[in-house]
């Protein structure tokens, strides 16, 4: 996870992300550099978007919490839903 937060925060300082760059950060932060994970990061992330990929990622996130609030107010209307009907049954008792 070191080596993605490592890549974030080059970006983020507009610095380029590649091997010499991410090992100095990694470095310096005192995580022990290996070596193969360091070109496979590169490489998976040659040509990739890094905004885009951070917006998208950011759609996908909030679904969900989208998605609970939705449920909770589905929730409120079903439990208002059974009070009602408690309420009626009572009334039926006495009425």
């Amino acid at each position: 996870m070191e080596y993605v937060y490592a890549a974030l925060m080059l970006h983020n300082s507009k610095q380029e992300v590649n091997e010499a760059n991410l090992k100095k950060v990694l470095s310096a932060s005192g995580v022990a550099v290996d070596e193969i994970k360091l070109k496979q990061l590169v490489s998976a992330l040659t040509g990739v978007n890094i905004d885009e990929a951070i917006k998208q990622a950011a759609v996908v996130a909030a679904a969900p919490v989208a998605a609970a609030a939705v449920d909770k107010k589905e929730e409120k209307k079903d439990e208002a839903a059974a009070e009602e009907q408690a309420s009626a049954g009572l009334a039926a008792l006495f009425g």
